[in-house]
Order: C-alpha cells, then structure tokens, then sequence
C-alpha cells in the first residue's frame, strides 16, 4: 500500500527532508510513504477564503491522481488516534489492498468542504504544529505503525 501525504507548501529546511527521507527509506515492503508537495498560490492581497478554496482545488487535483484511495484531513478537531490504532488501520487497509491520503493544509487550514468530503478527519494534537514538523510526525508515525505490523521491536509501547 502508499501512504501519500500531500503537503500545501515547498521549500523546506534541509532537517525536513532528511527527517522525511529517513523514516521513508526504512519502510520496507508492503507499506510505502510518498510525500508530495504542492506549491501554495500566491497570497499577496488575495482574501483568505478564496486561497483556502484554491488549495482546496489544488489537493483535489492530486487526490484524482489516486483514485480509491482512502482521503484523511488532518485537522485539530479530527479523531485523536493511538499510535496502536494507527497501525491497525493502516494494517486493515493495507490487507484491503488500498491507498491512504493524508491531507496537511496550508497556513489557513484546510478548506472546510474538503475536510467534510475527506473519508475520515484526524487530529495529531490540540497544539497547532508548524507544517515541517508535521511532515516528519507523520513519517515516524507511519514507520512506527509499520514496525507494530511488522513485529519489528522499533515500537516498545
């Protein structure tokens, strides 16, 4: 299965990519991690609301590119899961045969329609968490979900 996280915004610190990059090459197998990342519109004098819905169509673009894949808006007031819980939904899903999209919004969020259409709403945190650090949370915790699969002793609980 992919787990295809698509990420509002480009030009990241180098540790991002290095963070990203290592816990996506120590996945092996059945379960692989491709971030894509999509380039924000200009902000300029341009109103919030018509950037979030450009965003929106932006993701929804990219979502296309994977049909059947089930679609997860990051949001603060999505589900709270476990890193146990994760690992058993990427497991039910990966056994399914069937992709994963994580979506992470820009600076605004994401664009309430999207969110609503998505299959299912996850919260990493009540805290707001700077979007690079969000990249590299969500890298270990799929790896750390595949090491619970996998039986490999990365996850101690």
């Amino acid at each position: 299965m992919r787990v295809h996280l698509l990420a509002l915004g480009t030009r990241m610190p180098d540790w991002v990519q290095t963070g990203t990059d290592e816990y996506s090459k120590r996945l092996a197998g059945d379960i692989r991690l491709e971030i894509e990342e999509i380039p924000l519109p200009k902000r300029g004098s341009t109103p919030v609301p018509t950037l979030i819905r450009q965003e929106a169509e932006l993701l929804r673009k990219r979502m296309a590119r994977h049909p059947g894949a089930r679609s997860v808006a990051l949001e603060v007031t999505g589900r709270r899961l476990t890193t146990e819980k994760l690992a058993t939904e990427l497991g039910h899903l990966r056994d399914l045969g069937q992709d994963l999209i994580l979506l992470v919004g820009g600076p605004d969020g994401l664009c309430p329609e999207l969110s609503a259409n998505c299959d299912l709403r996850w919260s990493l945190s009540d805290l707001t968490l700077p979007h690079p650090l969000v990249r590299i949370l969500l890298a270990e915790q799929v790896y750390r979900a595949w090491s619970i699969l996998a039986g490999h002793p990365y996850h101690r609980g």
